[in-house]
C-alpha cells in the first residue's frame, strides 16, 4: 500500500513510498547527476523546486557535511527511484519531504517532453492522493516569487580571507565552493547580500565585482543588475549561472525561461575561439536569449547552442552559464577563476 503521492500539473497522480514525511509544492525539475547528491541538495539554485534524481540510487556513499554547498537543503521536496536510509534520515531531519519507489525514468521523460511543471507531494502514513492534489492546486494558484533572493542570500556581509585581491561576491544564492575557488587562488572574498547598493561597493573598493549563481528569474534581481550597470567600465565584472543572466540583462541583453533547463554534470560546452569542448556542471532554468550589443558569445552548449560564455575584453567582463567550480562534476573549467583574477591586474576601459 502506497503512503506517498505525487500530483503532476498534467493531471497524473503517481503512487510512491514515503521516505521523509510531509507535504510540499513547487516546480518539478530533474538532474542527470549520478554523484554529488549532497552538493545538489544544498545548492541554493534549487530553492522552491522539487528535485527529481534521474540516477536510480541516491545515497550510496553516505552524507558528509563537508560536501555541503550551503547550510541547508534547498529543494522543497525530493523524488528518486531509491533513497538510502542515510539520505532519507538527513532529509527527514531537515523537514524536507522525500519519496521513492516510483518510475523516475518515466517521470524524467515527461518533464523532458513537456517541460518543468508544477506539482504537489504528500508523504507519510496518513497521506492521500487528495492531499497531493491540494498541494498542486495551491501551487497553481501561486504567483512567481519575485523576491526569492531574500531566501537564499546572506543577511550581512562577511569576509573569507585568501590573499592579495579583493572580490565583492554578490550572494544571489552562491555555492560555497565559488568562495573557496577564489580564496584558493589568492583572493579575499567579501560575501555581500543580494540587495547590496552601489554606495556599499564604492566603500569596499574591490578589485572585481562577482555576481553569483542563484534561483529563479534573473529579472527579479534588480539590485544586482543595477550594480553591473553602475560599475561596468570601472570594475572588472564576472558572473556564474544566474550571474551571467544578470550581467547580460544589465548590458542590454535578453533572457528567457527554458523548457526544462540544464541540470547535471555532463553538459558539453564548446569554446568558439579554441574549438575545445569541455564537460560542465549546470543547474539553471533560464538562459541568455540575446547577449546584447556589449557582449560576445564565446562559448555555447553543444546540445542546443545556448550561450554558455559571454565576454567583453575591453570592459573586462567575463561570465559563464555553467558552474566552473564543479562540486559536483568535472574540473575541466576551473581555470575560469584564474581568468577572473587576472582581470584585477588589468586597467579597465570606459563604457560607452
Amino acid at each position: 500500500m502506497s503512503d506517498a503521492y505525487l500530483a503532476l500539473e498534467g493531471g497524473r497522480v503517481l503512487e510512491a513510498r514515503a521516505r521523509a514525511p510531509g507535504t510540499a509544492r513547487g516546480e518539478l525539475v530533474f538532474t542527470t547527476a549520478y554523484t554529488g547528491y549532497e552538493e545538489s541538495l544544498t545548492d541554493p539554485s534549487y530553492e522552491e523546486q522539487v528535485l527529481t534524481f534521474s540516477y536510480p540510487l541516491i545515497g550510496n556513499y553516505g552524507v558528509r557535511e563537508e560536501r555541503f554547498e550551503s547550510e541547508r537543503v534547498h529543494p522543497r521536496a525530493v523524488v528518486a527511484l531509491e533513497l538510502t536510509d542515510d539520505v532519507a534520515a538527513w532529509l527527514e531531519h531537515e523537514e524536507i519531504p522525500a519519496i521513492d519507489h516510483l518510475d523516475t525514468r518515466d517521470l524524467v521523460t515527461e518533464i523532458r517532453d513537456t517541460g518543468a511543471m508544477k506539482c504537489g507531494i504528500a508523504a507519510g502514513p496518513d497521506a492521500t492522493p487528495e492531499d497531493a492534489l491540494a498541494e498542486l492546486a495551491e501551487c497553481k494558484g501561486m504567483s512567481e516569487h519575485t523576491d526569492i533572493g531574500a531566501q537564499v542570500s546572506v543577511d550581512e556581509r562577511y569576509t573569507v580571507e585568501g590573499g592579495e585581491y579583493d572580490v565583492a561576491l554578490i550572494d544571489c544564492g552562491a555555492k560555497g565552493s565559488i568562495t573557496s575557488s577564489l580564496t584558493d587562488r589568492g583572493a579575499d572574498v567579501h560575501v555581500l547580500p543580494y540587495d547590496t547598493t552601489p554606495a556599499e561597493i564604492r566603500e569596499l573598493d574591490p578589485d572585481v565585482l562577482f555576481i553569483s549563481n542563484g534561483p529563479g528569474d534573473p529579472a527579479n534581481f534588480t539590485a544586482a543588475r543595477e550594480l553591473v550597470e553602475e560599475f561596468v567600465g570601472d570594475l572588472p565584472i564576472a558572473g556564474i549561472c544566474l550571474g551571467q543572466q544578470i550581467v547580460a540583462r544589465a548590458l542590454g541583453g535578453e533572457t528567457e525561461k527554458m523548457v526544462f533547463g540544464h541540470r547535471g554534470v555532463n553538459q558539453p560546452v564548446r569554446d568558439l575561439r579554441s574549438g575545445r569542448v569541455v564537460m560542465t556542471t549546470q543547474n539553471h532554468g533560464y538562459t541568455v536569449a540575446e547577449p546584447g550589443p556589449e557582449l560576445d558569445v564565446t562559448q555555447v552548449n553543444v546540445n542546443d547552442d545556448t550561450a554558455e560564455g559571454l565576454e567583453n575584453d575591453e570592459l573586462d567582463v567575463i561570465t559563464r552559464q555553467y558552474h566552473p567550480e564543479a562540486n559536483p562534476g568535472p574540473h575541466d573549467s576551473l581555470d575560469f577563476f584564474d581568468s577572473v583574477l587576472e582581470l584585477a591586474d588589468r586597467p579597465v576601459a570606459t563604457a560607452d
